[in-house]
């Protein structure tokens, strides 16, 4: 298990994006230095910590691309808790098919 503490969202001006990407770009470095093949990610701070998942999923998916290039990382799951965000990881990762 990796564990990542996302940003709280604060409105967007607070650099919650490039916090956001980092927890997913350094969980990532972990799983590459372990090699980990398979990695499931839930929305990171989109619960209780108030980010808007039109703003998350974006993030969330590329750098998960740019991270998993030439990796050991073959797999991976974007838990999704609901239907809504299940549409939102489903529309970006259909546009970068």
């Amino acid at each position: 298990m990796i564990h990542t503490v996302g940003p709280v969202w604060r409105g967007g001006a607070s650099g919650e994006a490039a916090l956001l990407a980092s927890c997913y770009r350094r969980s990532l470095e972990v799983a590459k230095a372990h090699a980990v093949r398979s990695i499931a990610f839930p929305a990171i701070s989109c619960g209780v910590y108030g980010y808007p998942i039109a703003d998350a999923v974006p993030i969330a998916v590329r750098e998960v691309f740019d991270a998993t290039e030439g990796s050991s990382v073959e797999q991976v799951t974007f838990a999704c808790f609901d239907e809504r965000m299940l549409a939102a990881y489903a529309l970006q990762l259909n546009a970068r098919a």
